[in-house]
């Protein structure tokens, strides 16, 4: 069952431009031909689930993680709740988010460790102790229900984030897996495929044996703790029918794929962010999307009701410093991958930020067009310029919030915005190690109390909503109108749909004069998202005045 989003929605994503029509102007009228959601065209916000929004005080603390951590290495209050108030407050839509990925949510390991950065606990998600269960810092299956829920209900999707390479690191509460489970050594070398695969990408951080296809048992640390909390009998009856459906060895990785497709079949999530790819044999992300379009297959059939539409499961990797001009392909040094066919619909872009420093914007823009409708048609990038693991991001001290802003989100491809890209959050902590400077707590008394990050915040939210509105921008054809001043446009089209837009960027402020004559014809009532001023077009052109130094021209529609 398809359910559309009401046209009111959608009206209410851009500024409203008002009908000043005249007899003679032609107004697009509104159609039945729903506007497709396209991933290769999505607007992403990627979250650290406990650095985001803390919605719940009663599940700070647990298993008592109460160690003195290093700056900002402990968990900090962010959860599941907190995300779903932001989306029933509507602060996604505003952005013109259409997708959440959210760092991992599955239990970590309960103590804390240092891996030379200072005392660090789990609080990114990526220290798995319990596949099977959500840790209670983040929150429970009921508001894991709630989220998809309420995001599903205004059209925005859910990513949550895979990892199979390895298991958290080993503490004095968190002993290691069985050495038929996992590898402790060596560490990987990163000179070659296999010194990047067969081994473990730091010092006490267990690489699970992916490779292997023997049968193994249970580890017993978690065999105990199912039994404690009365599910053992249940969690096996699980795997043993998933065993029999698959016909799967009992091997390691079959485990892991078994439990994280769980989430699927029981909450409807809409994709995952693989983690490490490149550190886990090819095959296993193969093995991976097979589940995950099974499981997402079974979540459509037995909830027809909760079905957004018939867009496929959505599986990007990260593949580590993977980048657009290498196609389709990862090489390490030895050997080339190819992590797109049968894998992934999208990759992490790990060159954009680079493309972005280096490229004005009609080179970028042209550049990515250009190998995003040929080379990897049918499949997608995941453009970022700042992230949760990249000690380089495009603009670390927030100097330049709008040319972040222009350049991500009317790139084509699916854009990334990283917590804070649209509120200027700082990504230098005096006092932090390592990464940790990139994951401080989401600045929402900046929102309330500065004008400066009002006002950024707002040129993101009119950038983000007329992306989310128009699929052309992400996932059309770009094509240049003039260099200076510099206007263009983008067309896409599916099926019955079609959708073109012109933009302009580092315009004078006051009268614009605009050529749209190679994209809409004589007459037509056309908008500026950016300022909320309509003009008619005569003889090929449209005047536009504002006090801005950008537009973003769409038809007007009743």
């Amino acid at each position: 069952m398809r359910r559309v989003i009401p046209l009111f929605i959608l009206s209410i994503m851009l500024i409203n431009c008002e009908n000043k029509n005249s007899k003679e102007t032609k107004i697009e009228q509104s159609t039945n031909i729903e506007t497709p959601f396209v991933w290769e065209g999505a607007n992403l916000y990627f979250l650290l689930t406990d650095r985001f929004n803390n919605g719940d005080t009663a599940n700070d603390v647990n298993f008592e993680r109460t160690r003195e951590p290093g700056k900002l290495r402990g968990f900090k209050g962010g959860d599941i709740k907190g995300i779903t108030q932001k989306v029933k407050e509507g602060y996604f839509t505003d952005l013109g988010i259409n997708a959440i990925w959210m760092t991992p949510i599955v239990e970590q390991i309960h103590d804390a460790t240092d891996e030379g950065t200072g005392v660090s606990y789990g609080f990114h998600g990526y220290w798995a102790k319990d596949w099977t269960k959500i840790d209670p810092n983040f929150g429970t299956k009921d508001d894991l229900h709630e989220l998809v829920k309420e995001a599903h209900a205004r059209g925005i999707r859910i990513v949550l984030d895979a990892v199979i390479n390895h298991t958290g690191p080993v503490t004095e509460k968190d002993p290691v897996w069985p050495n038929d489970w996992v590898r402790t050594d060596p560490q990987c070398k990163y000179d070659n495929y296999e010194n990047t695969v067969t081994c473990t990408l730091v010092a006490n951080l267990p690489d699970i044996k992916t490779e292997s296809n023997d049968n193994v048992e249970l580890p017993p640390q978690l065999v105990a703790k199912w039994k404690t909390e009365g599910r053992y009998e249940q969690e096996v009856k699980e795997l043993d029918a998933f065993f029999e459906r698959t016909g799967y060895p009992r091997a390691p990785r079959f485990y892991i794929i078994k439990w994280l497709t769980d989430y699927i079949t029981e909450f409807g999530v809409d994709g995952y962010r693989a983690d490490t790819v490149k550190h886990t044999e090819a095959f296993v992300w193969e093995e991976f999307k097979t589940e995950c379009d099974f499981a997402f297959a079974e979540y459509k059939k037995a909830n027809p009701d909760k079905v957004l539409d018939d867009t496929d499961f959505y599986l990007v990797g990260e593949v580590y410093n993977y980048g657009i001009s290498g196609g389709k392909y990862f090489d390490y040094g030895d050997k080339k991958v190819n992590y797109y066919d049968n894998m992934f619909s999208s990759q992490i872009n790990f060159e954009f930020k680079w493309n972005s420093k280096e490229s004005n914007y009609q080179d970028l823009f042209k550049r990515y067009s250009d190998v995003l409708n040929g080379e990897l048609e049918g499949f997608g990038v995941l453009n970022y310029l700042s992230s949760h693991d990249d000690g380089s991001p495009f603009d670390p001290l927030r100097k330049k919030p709008f040319e972040t802003a222009n350049k991500l989100l009317l790139s084509p491809g699916t854009s990334q915005v990283y917590y804070g890209d649209e509120s200027s959050r700082s990504l230098v902590v005096p006092g932090t190690e390592g990464d940790a400077t990139l994951r401080s707590f989401m600045n929402w008394d900046s929102i309330a109390r500065r004008p400066r990050t009002k006002e950024v915040l707002t040129h993101w939210q009119k950038l983000g909503k007329f992306r989310a509105k128009h699929p052309a921008v992400g996932a059309g054809k770009h094509y240049i109108i003039s260099a200076q001043p510099y206007y263009f446009y983008r067309s896409y089209q599916k099926g019955d749909f079609k959708d073109k837009v012109v933009i302009g960027l580092d315009l004078e402020k006051g009268e614009k004069i605009i050529d749209v004559s190679k994209v809409f014809e004589e007459r037509v009532m056309l908008c500026d998202a950016y300022s909320g001023e309509q003009a008619t077009v005569e003889n090929g052109k449209i005047t536009i005045s504002s006090d801005f130094d950008i537009v973003l021209i769409e038809k007007r529609q009743l």
